[in-house]
């Protein structure tokens, strides 16, 4: 049973939900998930179990709804008006949704992801298809701009974004949460060069990213 089925037909209070998410968490990031308990959730947020359990039926359905209200927020997509600041703002966006506090739920989401599919199958649809859907986007409106040309493979845009910044940000021995939004910006721009001219646009110059 998926979240939005656990709720069909029940009034909701949007902002409680919110506020019960938000606590999900905030005790995932300091417990992990193994030690998540509804208890600990229900004490974070000042409501009783019986509050969350008529949300969400298991800590597992209720942890894929907090990935996905998180990954909402993360999916901006503006149009600057060209390639370069489209791509800057995503690769922006994506830096600083991988550092952090931000960095170190998803982090630990992908891990207890290889234990559970309907957490895996949540992740994917909340972090990795709006990275693909929004590159797909951004790259088409800069071929009908004629900045580059068309793009072959399109549906495999979004990896060249994704595994870059997990490769970065998740595989090297710094931690997440000792990487200043600063340093996840200027290591976002030193990737910007590469990928536009992995996508056939033509910079005259230095590539600059202050949009």
């Amino acid at each position: 049973m998926t979240g939005t089925q656990a709720r069909r037909g029940r009034p909701r209070d949007a902002s409680r939900d919110r506020a019960l998410l938000d606590a999900t968490l905030a005790v995932l990031t300091e417990s992990g998930y193994g030690a998540l308990t509804t208890a600990a959730v229900a004490a974070r947020a000042g409501v009783s179990t019986a509050t969350l359990y008529r949300r969400w039926p298991s800590k597992e359905v209720m942890v894929v709804d907090a990935a996905a209200a998180y990954a909402k927020e993360l999916t901006a997509q503006p149009d600057t008006g060209t390639l370069e600041g489209d791509l800057c703002a995503l690769l922006r966006d994506k830096a600083a949704s991988l550092t952090g506090n931000e960095g170190g739920v998803l982090r630990t989401l992908i891990g207890e992801a290889a234990y559970s599919p309907s957490l895996a199958e949540a992740l994917t649809n909340a972090f990795m298809v709006p990275v693909r859907e929004r590159m797909e986007e951004m790259t088409q409106r800069a071929v009908d701009r004629g900045e580059i040309p068309p793009v072959e493979h399109p549906d495999l845009l979004g990896d060249m974004v994704i595994g870059p910044m997990m490769s970065k940000f998740f595989l090297t021995p710094l931690p997440p949460n000792q990487v200043d939004p600063a340093t996840a910006s200027e290591i976002a721009d030193h990737m910007l060069s590469y990928l536009l001219r992995a996508l056939g646009h033509e910079t005259h110059g230095t590539v600059t990213s202050d949009k």
